[in-house]
C-alpha cells in the first residue's frame, strides 16, 4: 500500500472516518504500529518519561529526538511521521526553523509538532511559507506543566473554552495542517474539531475528535506511574502485543475508544 499524505488524512476527516495514531521511540514497535494499520506515529517527547524515566518532557533535548525520529523513520514504510519539538526548540521563529530542518532532514519526519496557542502564530507561519508541514498542540501541553500547576484537564468553563477554540482557529489560519487536542471536557473536543478543516486528534479530548493518540506504553499498561482517565489498557484481556495494538486502531475506527467513562465532562 501506499504511503499516507496529508491529503490521505484530510480526506479521512472529510468521510468521517477516524485516525488511528500511536507513539514510537524506535523500529520494532514502528513495525509492530504499520502491521496494526496506524495511519499515523507520533514520535513524542513523552520518551522523556517513558523511554529516559524522567518526572516531565522538559529535558528531552534535540539530538533525542532526531535520533529516536530517525530510528523509527529506518522502519516505517507507510505511516505519516511526526516528530515533536522538544521544549526550547522554538523560542524563536528563527530557531524553530533551524530545529524544525533537523527533525525533517535528520529525522526523516514528515512534520512537526509544537504546543501553544496564539503565542506560536508567528513561528508556525514562518515554518508553513518554508514549507514545513505543523501539527499544533493545544489543551494540556506538557511542557508547560509547571506553569499549569501539574498535569490538569484544560478548557473547562466557557472563558477557558472559548480561548482554546479561538487558539485553534487562529492556529489553523497560520498554517497548522493538524492539531493535538489534550486533557479537554468532550463538548469541547467535538466543538474544536467541527469547527476546523484540519485533522483534530484528541487524547482525553473525548470521542467526537477526528482521530485519537495514545503513548504506545500507556495501552500497553508499560508506563510508571498513575495512570490518567483516558487510557485503556489493551493488553490486559490477555493476547499478544500486537493484538493489542490491532485493537487499539479497531476500537478508534469503530468509535469504541475512548468511552464517555475514558473521556472527561
Amino acid at each position: 500500500m501506499s504511503a499516507i499524505t496529508l491529503t490521505d488524512l484530510n480526506q479521512c476527516k472529510a468521510r468521517g472516518e477516524k485516525i488511528a495514531v500511536l507513539t514510537s521511540y524506535d523500529a520494532s514497535f514502528t513495525t509492530r504500529i504499520e502491521q496494526a494499520g496506524a495511519e499515523v506515529i507520533l514520535v513524542g517527547d513523552s520518551l522523556g518519561m517513558v523511554v529516559q524515566g524522567h518526572e516531565s518532557t522538559l529535558p528531552v533535548t534535540m539530538d533525542d529526538m532526531v535520533y529516536h525520529c530517525r530510528n523509527v523513520a529506518r522502519a516505517r514504510a507507510r505511516a505519516f511521521l511526526i516528530a515533536d519539538m522538544p521544549f526550547m526548540s522554538y523560542a524563536s521563529p528563527r530557531q524553530a526553523l533551524d530545529n524544525a530542518g533537523r527533525l525533517m532532514q535528520e529525522g526523516f519526519a514528515h512534520m512537526v509538532k509544537l504546543e501553544g496557542g496564539r503565542v506560536q502564530i508567528e513561528t508556525v507561519r514562518r515554518l508553513a511559507e518554508h514549507a514545513i508541514p505543523v501539527c499544533a498542540h493545544l489543551g494540556l501541553t506538557p511542557q508547560s506543566v509547571h506553569q499549569l500547576g501539574g498535569f490538569r484537564v484544560q478548557g473547562r468553563g466557557s472563558a477557558a473554552a472559548r480561548a482554546i477554540l479561538d487558539d485553534a482557529v487562529a492556529l489553523q489560519c497560520a498554517g497548522a495542517q493538524m492539531l493535538v487536542l489534550e486533557c479537554v471536557p468532550g463538548g469541547l473536543g467535538k466543538a474544536v474539531s467541527e469547527r476546523l478543516d484540519i485533522p483534530v486528534i484528541g487524547i482525553g479530548a473525548g470521542p467526537d475528535c477526528d482521530g485519537q493518540v495514545l503513548v504506545v506504553y500507556d495501552l500497553l499498561g508499560l508506563s510508571i506511574g498513575p495512570t490518567p482517565r483516558f487510557v485503556r489498557n489493551f493488553l490486559a484481556a490477555g493476547g499478544s502485543v500486537q493484538q493489542a495494538l490491532d485493537d487499539y486502531v479497531a476500537a478508534v475506527k469503530s468509535g469504541d475508544f475512548p468511552s464517555a467513562e475514558e473521556s472527561y465532562p
